[in-house]
């Protein structure tokens, strides 16, 4: 556990255990040997970033065409090769910068997200509160994660065998779905399926905040108990 003084980042175990890790890792090394020298980490960074704007545009534009959904399934193409690669590519070359790194990474992730699903609650799908708890949802579980890394040194990279490579994967069958069905309204007029799928997620991730919160206190409580009897 990382203690007052400690290093930090550098030090950070990464904690991988979604479906398609394996898999993806295959994918990503082979890209990383074939990536032309020029191509650098915050390049990468930068096109991840672009391909949320991308996302956002897609959504807000779909008010007009659903047409434009297919914008935002090829932003989360973009999307995933920049923000997968950028870190990949750093350790691949062994140029990793962690402190930098791990700031400038998750701190675009969490303006990635803002814009991801605001653009969702901008659709003519989504409500923009039931899009707002899901974003709520994800920056909680982001926000633990984060903290646990500075005080168990473990940086948890996916949840129920799930990570951001599945949420994506996810949510572009549900943008897939979204050009199928139409708005599909079931309540009022007003609530849709896809606010009880996004908003069903969004209790999800609060739900994983909390349990995972609950067990992580334990697990300090019990190595502080152990610091005190050892002292």
């Amino acid at each position: 556990m990382l203690k007052p003084g400690d290093p930090g980042v550098e030090t950070l175990t990464r904690i991988q255990q979604n479906l398609l890790a394996r898999a993806e890792r295959k994918i990503l090394t082979g890209l990383c040997r074939r990536m032309p020298m020029w191509v650098t980490p915050d390049i990468l960074t930068g096109i991840g970033v672009f391909g949320a704007i991308v996302i956002f545009a897609g959504y807000a534009a779909s008010t007009g065409d659903a047409a434009f959904l297919w914008l935002a399934i090829a932003g989360y193409g973009v999307q995933w090769f920049g923000d997968s690669m950028d870190g990949s590519l750093a350790r691949y070359r062994r140029i990793e910068r962690p402190s930098f790194g791990y700031f400038l990474d998750h701190s675009c992730d969490g303006l990635t997200s803002l814009l991801i699903l605001c653009g969702i609650g901008l659709s003519p799908f989504v409500r923009l509160d039931v899009a707002l708890l899901a974003l709520a949802g994800y920056l909680l579980l982001s926000i633990h994660a984060y903290l646990a890394a500075r005080v168990l040194g473990e940086l948890k990279l996916s949840y129920l065998n799930a990570g951001p490579t599945e949420l994506r994967l996810a949510l572009i069958l549900l943008t897939l779905a979204m050009m199928i069905g139409g708005e599909w309204p079931i309540l009022f007029g007003r609530v849709s399926v896809f606010d009880l799928i996004v908003g069903g997620v969004g209790l999800l991730l609060i739900a994983l905040f909390v349990v995972q919160t609950i067990a992580t206190a334990n697990r300090l409580a019990a190595f502080d108990e152990d610091l005190k009897r050892n002292s």
